[in-house]
């Protein structure tokens, strides 16, 4: 049983600035603009027809995509009342929005805390000043900070995007937004490496050589040692990479850096492929064996094309003959037999 999200995107819409590497329409597949009550309806109508729907435990309406809270107030309300009758009937239990941390007006959040808003996602980006300047972000680290705290006043959940990658970043400046997020003590993050989209600014600086990319392996490395640190902060990493889009699935439409379909996936195969490796390493070196896993981590372990079978095998020094699914074998663990 797990969380059910109904996303309804309004690209663009609300957001003071045009930050290098936005292009909302290509990453979401919807024309700028917000979606009528109407059309918010159908969209939940549809999707409580769903087979996850019918399985979920917690269901939740979100508002992606643009800066939910700098609509105009008789939009942002007429978006908020077109999803009331639907938790009033008990379909779904509350509404998540996703905004910038400079647009946090008590009138506002007040008005989201009265349509059932739970949860608020900050696109903080970064923590660096320096990064949010070079991003054309147009807020500060600051506004982050004291963002969080002005929602946590007013009882909600709090989510932090962050994308590692952005102009001007380095490795150290990414480690310092970790740290600073955790001590932020957000309910979750969402990590999305920065990917040069054409049409945008990042694209222009990209070409003329004044931005440089994260390449695909850097990225994976980088998300999962944050991955890592957050779980170990008891910070859950929910999303990982862009989502799989129509339009950006178009040739072109992704120029350059950590483009993956199956990015997340990646990230939690690495993870889960270093663990094991770490726990199994000089016991059956130069051996070949078979792989005992539970059946719910079987992708983890095969990976993506079964890379990660050939990553283990790298790291363990091993040569694995077989995978066998093995339900007797906890969740993030495997049994390893000699032949």
């Amino acid at each position: 049983m797990k969380n059910f999200i109904v996303p309804i995107f309004i690209p663009n819409v609300g957001c003071p600035t045009r930050c290098v590497f936005c292009e909302q329409p290509k990453i979401t597949s919807r024309s700028p603009g917000i979606p009528g009550a109407e059309e918010v309806f159908g969209i939940i109508q549809q999707a409580i027809r769903s087979k996850k729907y019918r399985r979920s435990r917690y269901r939740e309406v979100a508002f992606y995509g643009g800066t939910f809270t700098r609509l105009p107030q008789a939009r942002m309300v007429e978006l908020l009342r077109a999803v009331k009758p639907f938790i009033q009937k008990g379909y779904f239990h509350s509404i998540r929005v996703s905004t910038r941390p400079d647009s946090l007006e008590p009138e506002r959040l007040e008005i989201m805390k009265s349509y059932s808003v739970n949860t608020v996602e900050l696109g903080a980006q970064s923590l660096d000043n320096r990064v949010l300047e070079a991003s054309n972000r147009g807020h500060s680290a600051e506004d982050t900070i004291e963002g969080v705290a002005k929602l946590r006043e007013m009882g909600f959940s709090v989510g932090i995007q962050l994308m590692p990658g952005l102009p001007e970043e380095t490795s150290e400046s990414f480690w310092h937004t970790v740290e600073r997020t955790i001590l932020l003590a957000p309910d979750f993050v969402r990590l999305y490496p920065t990917v040069v989209i054409r049409g945008t600014r990042l694209e222009q600086m990209y070409r003329a050589g004044q931005y440089v990319a994260l390449g695909l392996e850097d990225a994976m490395e980088l998300c999962a040692r944050a991955v890592e640190r957050f779980e170990e902060e008891g910070i859950p990493v929910i999303r990982i990479g862009l989502m799989s889009s129509p339009k950006l699935l178009e040739k072109g439409q992704v120029v350059a850096g950590p483009w993956h379909p199956c990015f997340g996936h990646l990230v939690r195969s690495h993870l889960f492929i270093k663990k094991i490796a770490q726990k199994i390493c000089g016991q059956f070196e130069g051996k070949q064996v078979q792989v005992n896993v539970n059946p719910r981590d079987m992708g983890m372990l095969r990976g993506y094309k079964t890379g990660g079978l050939e990553d283990l095998e790298k790291a363990a020094g091993v040569k694995i003959l077989s995978v066998v699914p093995d339900a007797s074998v906890p969740c993030s663990d495997i049994r390893v037999h000699s032949k």
